[in-house]
């Protein structure tokens, strides 16, 4: 059994109950859910995920203090708290007295401040481009299993798209990344006798080149280890993971240089016949840095468009 097929579970069988009998007036109007970090809000959990932070909770998210105040917020945790402990087979740890917990009641207020820096999940420009892509991730991720009054939801299917010019502002600086990594240095340090530094090189255009991918999907880049397991089920250009595993697991010497650069300029011819059909590009060719740079004329703010190219690269 999967985390969020657990946690949507216990929730039915004992959270929802809980809710209707302790707090009849509220039931309906908290947000409840599995999201957040861990595997499990994005499906990726298996056997060995289960060895920590693995339980059969779930989030209740609270609107702010001038709504619910903070004497109900406290019954709820203490009505949390006495759930039972074991369900299923798998046992739910303490929660613990000094904050941190990912699963229970929590402020949603709290919960977007810690990972956009903003209480309502308003966000700037400048914002928007410092963000770390896995956090936006965090957000939207998951299922909530009831809507209550519906502002989760709504600020969810808000966040769900960044702004065309910020994406395009990525775009541009992951492509030119690519471009030097793959396309440039990785010849350049088997040119030196640099077999290391070439697979550093590799691993430089890969990281941009999934990057790339996922902004091409309209769709945030997760916490790297969960990379590969989300590139395999995206809409567009999936399959380059198999590329990728071979780029980032062979060596540099003999037939596999050329096979390697080879597989490199593939990438790239993929994802350029990619910008070109979402009308991101005007460039003819197959240089990744001319792309880089004609997506970026796109940008229709002036100022984002002459920041910088590398400005929202993390």
């Amino acid at each position: 059994m999967q985390g969020l097929e657990l946690s949507r579970a216990y929730f039915e069988t004992y959270g929802a109950p809980m809710l209707q009998t302790q707090f009849p007036d509220w039931a309906d109007r908290l947000a409840v859910g599995l999201v957040g970090s861990g595997s499990e809000c994005f499906g990726f959990d298996d056997a060995v995920s289960q060895d920590h932070d693995f339980e059969p909770g779930f989030c209740i998210f609270l609107p702010e203090e001038d709504v619910l105040d903070r004497r109900t917020a406290f019954q709820l945790e203490r009505a949390y708290a006495g759930l039972p402990r074991e369900f299923l087979g798998f046992s739910r740890p303490r929660l613990s007295p000094v904050g941190g917990n990912r699963r229970g009641v929590i402020r949603l207020g709290d919960f977007l401040e810690a990972r956009t820096g903003s209480r309502n999940g308003s966000l700037s420009l400048a914002a928007w481009l410092r963000l770390q892509e896995q956090y936006l991730a965090e957000i939207v991720g998951g299922a909530l299993f009831r809507e209550g009054d519906g502002e989760f939801a709504a600020l969810r299917a808000r966040l769900a798209r960044q702004p065309a010019d910020v994406r395009r502002k990525k775009l541009a600086g992951r492509l030119l990344l690519m471009a030097q990594a793959g396309q440039y240095n990785y010849g350049r340090c088997i040119a030196h006798g640099e077999p290391a530094a070439a697979q550093l090189a590799v691993g430089e255009f890969v990281r941009h080149a999934i990057a790339v991918i996922f902004l091409l999907n309209e769709r945030y880049l997760p916490y790297y280890k969960w990379q590969f397991r989300a590139l395999r089920a995206l809409r567009l250009l999936s399959g380059e993971a198999e590329t990728f595993e071979l780029l980032l697991t062979t060596d540099n010497s003999g037939e596999m240089v050329q096979a390697k650069a080879d597989l490199m300029e593939n990438t790239a011819s993929a994802v350029i016949a990619a910008l070109r059909e979402q009308g991101l590009t005007e460039a003819v060719c197959g240089d990744l840095e001319k792309h880089a740079y004609s997506v970026n004329d796109r940008i229709a703010d002036p100022d984002l468009r002459n920041a910088h190219i590398l400005t929202a690269v993390e």
